[in-house]
């Protein structure tokens, strides 16, 4: 088994990619081991690693994060190891579970809000997406306001954190959707 390792935009995160799927249904965000055990054992083996803050599962890469205070000198090459462990003993990465406390449930929208935020998600999915899972991250949508124009969007994994995110957010995203959907008129994080 193979794991190339890759920076990221976040000095904090890097990005491991197996030569193996990681989570192509959804991606996966843990901040702790008690947060992760449900679903994840491999997000609780990598969170038991000393200085691991958070762990990302995308399609097809893990994004881990670190404390300030551990040099990844140290860290890297822990979370290699747990990597190539727990690939070799076949432990699956996601448990199966039916209820999933991480889902972001879809709010109700109606009339033309409901149109606006169909146009929000694909361009997220199609233009975003791609671009900040290349960064180790992603972005969920949490809510469009109809009245004030604000969407409100979920940077996670490496982007979580990153110091380019607000960049990211105030000058790449909030001006593609302006320009594409005049309705919008801001885009705020929401902190996970």
């Amino acid at each position: 088994m193979q794991i190339q390792t890759e920076d990221t935009p976040n000095p904090n995160t890097l990005k491991f990619l197996p030569d193996q799927p990681v989570s192509p249904d959804r991606a996966w965000q843990f901040e702790s081991v008690n947060e992760a055990e449900k679903f994840s054992p491999l997000g609780v083996r990598l969170l038991k690693i000393l200085g691991v803050t958070r762990v990302f599962l995308g399609s097809n890469f893990i994004s881990v994060s670190k404390s300030d205070d551990k040099p990844w000198a140290l860290v890297r090459p822990a979370v290699l190891g747990a990597l190539l462990e727990h690939y070799s003993a076949g432990i699956p990465i996601l448990n199966d579970v039916k209820e999933d406390k991480q889902a972001n449930p879809d709010k109700e929208f109606e009339g033309d809000a409901k149109q606006i935020v169909v146009e929000i998600k694909d361009l997220l999915e199609t233009r975003v997406r791609p671009a900040v899972a290349q960064d180790g991250g992603d972005i969920i949508f949490h809510d469009f306001e109809e009245k004030t124009g604000v969407v409100w969007l979920e940077m996670r994994g490496a982007c979580s954190g990153c110091p380019s995110s607000t960049a990211t957010l105030k000058v790449g995203i909030e001006n593609m959707l302006k320009h594409f959907i005049p309705e919008v008129t801001e885009v705020r994080a929401v902190e996970a």
